[in-house]
């Protein structure tokens, strides 16, 4: 594992970059450093819960959203991809791998692939149930250096972020410039 990266660490790597290119601003490369890191450090930390069961972040992802926001007769493809805000051939993948685990099943769809419906199966249903609170303990405990109203801020402030990268990506897509 890598060492922490504490703010005199930071420090000194900013020292590093002025010394080297004093017309730019590491600034935002910093803060990305660390939110990579942190992005590492937490799927290996709240990983800990789904991995030992042979599951994926990605299909431990989709497990939680079939759990959370399925109909009893399931959702089609479509409709899970955007519940769990991924791409069709993400979501086909993932389900394949979780058919092939038990843990959800496909319904219908014989004579029309688009009334094809995920659901999960009673083992899929037991195993989150078995494994969600470990999940929200491991996340409230990945938290826990922060007061109520700090992480109420990361959250707005990972949103925002998140909205405007995503926003970026809309614009490369329809061939306009970043920015």
């Amino acid at each position: 594992m890598k060492p922490p990266l504490t703010p005199d660490f930071l420090n000194r790597i900013r020292d590093d970059w002025e010394q080297v290119r004093p017309d730019l601003d590491p600034g935002p490369m910093l803060a990305v450093v660390l939110l990579e890191r942190l992005n590492a450090a937490l799927g290996r930390q709240i990983g800990r819960t789904y991995l030992p069961s042979g599951i994926n972040a990605a299909g431990w992802d989709l497990l939680l959203t079939l759990y959370r926001s399925a109909p009893p007769e399931g959702l089609t493809p479509t409709g899970l991809s955007d519940l769990a805000a991924i791409t069709g051939p993400s979501v086909t993948n993932r389900i394949q791998r979780l058919v092939g685990k038990n843990l959800v099943e496909r319904r219908g769809g014989e004579d029309d692939r688009r009334s094809v419906r995920i659901r999960l199966t009673r083992e899929g249903r037991a195993l989150v149930e078995r494994l969600l609170p470990q999940h929200l303990a491991a996340t409230a405990q990945v938290l826990s250096v922060l007061s109520l109203e700090e992480t109420q801020m990361l959250r707005h402030l990972a949103a925002r972020v998140l909205a405007g990268l995503e926003v970026q990506e809309l614009d490369q897509e329809d061939g306009q410039a970043p920015g």
